[in-house]
């Protein structure tokens, strides 16, 4: 049976919530497999909203398993809080939500040093959350991960390390104080306690499961050009949001993935620094902004909106195997005259038809548009492709063509029934 990645093909913020709870409906587990805390899913069912920071989008499902897999990094106040409130929610998460034991720990030198780091001059645009500085000691190998709390000894060994070292960066490079090694280990202790009964192999969870035919979703944070190794460098995240960061970060071969969906919005966005070739600064970007709710789930922070970028999506789909593809926010579209998508970019006296992920170059080219009639009615209330609007459904076309990709699916709207099936 099908193990099926969502990821999301532009900057992130593409709608990945609304799209993994609409199809997690016909699975049987929802497994995320990189970033943290930085990342918000929305989910809207009837009239309440929600976001989630780390827990998979299918908790809404009663019969679905969701997974925190090994290539998360864990913030505990975050995740106590989202626990918390599924709880009040009445939501039973009992048995139904898996953290892997060799997930890492943000912990609260994480958060400090990347809020210190940001107020220099050379800023990425981070969420402060902590999670750039936690992938940084993952690979540097001093990381703690879930596992370590279980023997008190080693989870103390490990944090004063740790801590020995971030004090000396914090008190002599930051001027700020020395951070409290026992009370960390309590706190931390606490945490454990509390989520002990979620902990669990899931590397061997999600292959017995494989093995058994269970359909899975794996859910991706961010988007592609996010990537670490693929995205616009260094205005990127930590981590491989693209679809080979499912396998890793989830322990599955890649033999197991079946399909690749990728989710895109019906324009662009970007949240943080970095270069943004289609971004509209003027009024038409003000509108898409106010229309389209683009204000970050994490930390309320105004999204940089533009025009379509067909050649990045179209980079996507080629670096994570994309097929088929939703598309997201369509009806925030319906007020325009005319809409662009760009075909190409101009560089110096060429046309690059390619996505160049250095800076330089992105800084310097000239997008090109291919313009369309905006179709200029409501498409919120409608059900399916056939009766949209035919200038809408030339817009969908066209972003199917130019990125050489399938439409599965268009959302005109927030809700679960604001969803049309193209195919």
């Amino acid at each position: 049976m099908p193990v099926q990645i969502i990821v999301g093909a532009q900057w992130g913020d593409e709608g990945k919530g609304k799209i993994v709870d609409h199809l997690s409906e016909n699975v049987d587990i929802v497994a995320r497999y990189q970033g943290g805390a930085n990342a918000g899913h929305t989910v809207i069912i009837g009239s309440n909203q929600y976001v989630l920071h780390l827990i998979p989008s299918g908790i809404f499902h009663p019969n679905v398993i969701c997974i925190i897999g090994n290539g998360v990094v864990v913030d505990p106040i975050a995740l106590m809080d989202e626990i918390q409130q599924l709880q009040k929610l009445n939501i039973d998460i009992r048995g139904r939500l898996l953290i892997s034991h060799n997930a890492h720990l943000i912990m609260p030198y994480h958060k400090l040093l990347d809020s210190m780091r940001e107020q220099g001059s050379e800023k990425i645009g981070t969420t402060g959350r902590g999670i750039g500085p936690a992938y940084n000691d993952k690979f540097l190998r001093t990381g703690i991960r879930i596992v370590d709390l279980l023997d008190r000894s080693v989870f103390v060994k490990k944090l004063k390390r740790n801590i020995e070292e971030k004090n000396q960066l914090l008190k002599k490079i930051y001027g700020t104080n020395e951070l409290d090694v026992d009370k960390i280990v309590d706190e931390y202790e606490a945490f454990d306690k509390k989520i002990d009964e979620y902990v669990t192999d899931t590397a061997l969870y999600l292959n017995t499961a494989i093995a058994n035919g269970k359909r899975i979703l794996a859910e991706g944070a961010q988007g592609a050009l996010l990537d670490v190794d693929h995205g616009t460098y260094p205005f990127v995240t930590s981590s491989n949001p693209t679809s080979g960061g499912a396998c890793t970060g989830l322990g599955i071969p890649p033999t197991a993935i079946t399909s690749v969906l990728g989710v895109v919005k019906a324009y662009s966005t970007r949240v943080g620094n970095g270069p943004f070739p289609t971004e509209l600064v003027g009024e038409a970007g003000k509108l898409l902004r106010e229309i389209g709710g683009e204000y970050g789930a994490t930390t309320g922070r105004p999204r940089r909106c533009g025009w379509f970028d067909a050649v990045s999506v179209r980079y996507s789909a080629m670096i994570n195997g994309i097929q088929n593809i939703a598309i997201t926010k369509l009806d925030v579209l319906d007020v325009f005259d005319q809409i662009k998508i760009c075909t190409g970019y101009q560089f110096d006296d060429k046309i690059l038809k390619t996505f160049p992920t250095d800076v330089r170059s992105l800084e310097s080219i000239v997008p090109m548009y291919e313009t369309f009639e905006g179709w200029k009615s409501t498409t919120s209330n409608i059900t399916s492709f056939s009766a949209l609007p035919k200038n809408a459904q030339r817009y969908i076309n066209a972003i199917a063509a130019l990125t050489s990709t399938r439409v599965h699916l268009v959302s005109v709207g927030g809700r679960r029934d604001q969803t049309i099936f193209v195919d």
